[in-house]
């Protein structure tokens, strides 16, 4: 078992560090919410493997830094996940935000940033992990689903839960509509998980996640 961490206690102003892949809504909806909430925080900036990224668009508009470690640009794809994780411990983040970075972190990333990775899934963990969950919650039959934000492990979304929010399928939803539902309240529950490791207020015991008054 693990022994009791409080999580994010060493500095009062938490260096963050955000991953994308694709759009990016999650990202600009977390760092918006954030900003206007002036916690104590500093976005170092954006790190990619896409140069495709809608994501890179939006980090300009917030003036926020971008970094790119193109995994199109390794032929070695080993190579790509020790030259991004060379990046990330670069900027020295005391927390990384996967946001929709769609690829799986490397047990020496997640080794490296240890309890200060959070991600953003649409399920309800530990149900229809992977890819295409909402898709995946429809041909289940499922009549609940919803998004969870977990502290990233080796295992793909296997972390400790740290938010969750429950959406009702309507009979009528396909993945579109599915999806958007879902979308609208991953941009409320990624920044509240973000502004509780901020505030010092998350601990983890084994599997669950204390979240300190």
């Amino acid at each position: 078992m693990r022994k009791l961490l409080a999580i994010g206690f060493k500095k009062k102003s938490k260096r963050i560090l955000f991953l994308a892949s694709g759009r990016g809504s999650n990202f600009e909806k977390a760092v918006e919410t954030l900003r206007k909430k002036k916690l104590p925080m500093e976005i170092l900036g954006l790190l990619t493997d896409n140069p495709k990224a809608k994501a890179i668009e939006i980090a300009k508009k917030l003036k926020i830094p971008i970094y790119l470690v193109s995994y199109a640009d390794f032929t070695d794809k080993v190579g790509y996940h020790d030259a991004f994780l060379q990046k990330a411990r670069e900027l020295a983040p005391d927390l990384v935000v996967a946001c929709g970075y769609m690829r799986i972190l490397k047990p020496e990333f997640v080794k490296a940033f240890a309890f200060k990775i959070l991600n953003i899934h649409p399920s309800l963990l530990p149900a229809f992990p992977g890819l295409d969950a909402q898709k995946q919650a429809l041909e289940y039959g499922a009549k609940v689903t919803g998004c969870t934000v977990h502290f990233i492990e080796e295992g793909v979304d296997t972390g400790p839960v740290i938010l969750q929010k429950s959406i009702e399928i309507k009979p009528e939803w396909g993945v579109i509509e599915l999806s958007r539902a879902i979308l609208a309240e991953e941009h409320k529950l990624l920044p509240t998980a973000i502004q509780l490791f901020c505030e010092n207020k998350l601990k983890i015991k084994g599997r669950k996640v204390e979240i300190l008054k």
